[in-house]
């Protein structure tokens, strides 16, 4: 799949589920729950405290990969260094997200084909991202800076594409959508932990839909 292909599918589907902290197994019964619901974009993130387990990260993204295809793109989370992009595109990936902007990460990102979208909050930053050549910029904390923020963020930068990352609910989404967020990452408030560990699926289900529907009607 091509950039522009990648990127066009963010567009419209605009809801990217976040499942940090899951081991493989259970990370595919997220993966189902999620699809369930109508979700078919998925980010697992590295761990940053634990840059050993990075094959372990990447080998989750390719089960996901080899079980959904194209019919749902997956991505790496909190990366932080090229190796972890190499992984990633190596798994099969399509996006690389990340915390914060590391222009060496963004170019080795679209070297390889794929789609970056770093995390930024100032508008030195947003601007860094985007002619380093990232698809998508990450507004994060999203919900901490509020809605104004995001208005006033927008005025000025309105060329680039921005995601709401960092509190972002089905109570909130459909706020940010309003302000000119072409999209958002949605992690605890989605793929929680404890649904998850306690089996709970059909919650993960549930908030899918209604997030998938907010999207429909933006």
């Amino acid at each position: 799949m091509t950039q522009q292909e990648i990127t066009q599918r963010v567009l419209e589907e605009k809801v990217i589920a976040i499942v940090r902290g899951v081991e493989t197994a259970q990370c595919i019964k997220v993966a189902e729950a999620l699809y369930a619901g109508g979700i078919r974009l998925m980010e697992v993130p590295f761990n940053a405290k634990d840059p050993a387990g990075d094959e372990t990260t990447a080998a989750c993204i390719a089960a996901l990969v080899e079980k959904y295809g194209e019919t749902m793109l997956v991505g790496a989370g909190t990366v932080l260094n090229t190796r972890q992009v190499e992984l990633t595109a190596k798994a099969g990936g399509s996006y690389i997200i990340a915390p914060n902007v590391d222009v060496d990460v963004i170019r080795r990102t679209v070297e390889l084909g794929m789609v970056s979208m770093p995390g930024a909050m100032t508008p030195t930053e947003i601007m860094t991202a985007h002619q380093a050549g990232a698809g998508f910029v990450k507004l994060f904390p999203a919900a901490n800076l509020g809605m104004d923020y995001v208005k006033a963020i927008r005025a000025p930068l309105s060329q680039v594409k921005l995601l709401a990352v960092g509190g972002v609910s089905e109570k909130n989404f459909a706020g940010f959508l309003k302000v000119g967020m072409v999209g958002a990452g949605v992690g605890g408030n989605l793929a929680n932990k404890t649904w998850i560990e306690n089996g709970e699926f059909d919650k993960i289900t549930e908030v899918a839909r209604q997030l998938v529907e907010i999207a429909k009607n933006a």
